[in-house]
Parts: structure tokens; sequence; C-alpha cells
């Protein structure tokens, strides 16, 4: 079973069960578990950080036969807290992995430059930045991230993960005195998103030139001059999928371990 959702993750310490925390995958699996009378584990596209949202993740279960998975989402409104809603349940192939199957995820990053700061009624998505931002130096610095490279320098390292990344789009809009942040690829590492927009942010306020992200990806390790923007103005808005007849393929893909790019 897919399932497609969304949640504001400000209640939530991320997506990943822990002890003693409220979480986004604690709250659906046991949700869940009760509705269906099943113990139910989800496999998430994206494993998304405390305070972190999400308009479009995907996840999948598991499911024995006869259970009416189209009505799910209607049972699930019923049960569930306000800040996390199950949009559609459908039944896929036995193939579809939410994790190994993706082809690529989007995020969006706002951050508005308003001298009074974010609106009341975005503050829960949108970063206040003291400082007014240039958006052609943005721009500039992001295009030269773009491209299959070790992002390490902008990743929390985890044990046996790669962080050889490949990223398909870095752009910004403004609109008014809000910027987005549109942020694709393949997959992402740790802290890797709000990393890069720290990173950016220090270009676009004109603290660091246009060429200094890039720069980083030359080093071996974490770099300690980046700092990691709030997770509250990231968002997970959409993960994209092949069509059912190559998931198995893509899964293979997926989980085959990538090495450096030559330089």
């Amino acid at each position: 079973m897919r399932l497609d959702l969304a949640y504001d993750g400000t209640g939530f310490s991320g997506w990943a069960r822990q002890p003693e925390r409220r979480t986004v995958c604690g709250v659906l699996e046991d949700t869940l578990s009760t509705v269906l009378r099943e113990d139910v584990t989800l496999t998430v596209a994206g494993r998304t950080d405390a305070g972190v949202h999400a308009a479009g993740q995907v996840a999948h279960a598991d499911l024995p036969s006869g259970v009416d998975v189209a009505g799910l989402p209607r049972r699930l409104a019923r049960a569930l807290p306000a800040d996390v809603r199950v949009f559609s349940a459908r039944v896929v192939p036995v193939e579809f992995d939410a994790r190994f199957s993706a082809l690529r995820r989007h995020y969006e990053y706002r951050v508005t430059d308003a001298p009074f700061g974010a609106h009341p009624l975005r503050r829960s998505d949108t970063l206040a930045w003291p400082r007014p931002l240039d958006l052609g130096a943005l721009n500039d610095a992001s295009a030269l991230l773009l491209g299959e490279k070790d992002f390490c320098a902008f990743c929390k390292r985890r044990e046996g993960a790669t962080t050889i990344r490949e990223l398909q789009r870095l752009s910004w809009e403004r609109s008014g005195d809000v910027l987005t942040a549109f942020v694709s690829a393949d997959a992402f590492c740790h802290s890797m998103v709000r990393s890069l927009v720290g990173a950016l942010l220090a270009v676009g306020e004109g603290r660091k030139p246009v060429p200094w992200p890039a720069s980083l990806l030359s080093l071996t390790a974490r770099s300690s001059a980046v700092t990691v923007a709030p997770a509250h103005g990231l968002s997970l808005v959409r993960v994209d999928y092949p069509e059912d007849a190559l998931l198995a393929e893509r899964a293979l893909v997926t989980r085959n371990v990538r090495v450096a790019p030559t330089p």
C-alpha cells in the first residue's frame, strides 16, 4: 500500500521513531495499527528532521489482502491529529519501495528578507532573515553546485552512508519579500538541504563571495564554516517514481553504493 501524506513538522521530533518523543512515523504507525487492527510498519521516501514539513511525502506498508485501502484516508481523518493528513492510499506492485524506488526528491525552502519579518500566517514555514538578500548572487552560487558531486562538506556523516549525490536543481525565485529555494536531487544526505541553504544565504547577504559554497566541495569532512539553516523553512514537496515496470530496476540502481566522481 502506498500512502501520500503531508504534515506540519512543528510539533514533531522528525519522521523516525524515537523513545519518548512524538514523531510522524510513530503517530502514523500507531494510528494505522489501531484502525486496521494489524501491526503496521512504514517505509518512507525521505526521513525528515525535527521541525521540517512535508507537503508531498510518500510511504509504503505491506498489508494483508482484504483491507479497504481506498477508504483508509477517510478513516484516518477521524483518528489522526490535525498536523498530519493522509491524502490517498492505494495498492501498488510488490516491487514498489517508497525509499529505493524513488527517482528524485523535491524540497522547497522559504525565507523572507522583509524588514518586519515573516507574515504571521506563514511564520511556521518561512525563515525571517534580518538582512537584504541578492537573488542574482544566490542563483549564481547555486549553479556552481549542480551535478553529481561529493557533498561531504554539507552533510552530517552517517556510518556506512555515502555523501555522493546528484543535485539536479538548485535555484531561487523571489515573490515580493519572499524567496524560495527549489532543491531537487536523486537523494539527499543528512542535513544537506539546510546546509546548502545556510551557505547560500551567506552569499546572498554579501558576507561570502559567489564561488565560496562550491569551493567547499573539495573538503573531505563536514565544514564547520557552514551554518545549517533552521528547520522550519524547509518542506518536502514531491517525490518522483518511475512507471511500474521499472520499479525493481530502479531499486537495484539506488541500492548500489556510489563512488566519488572523477573531477
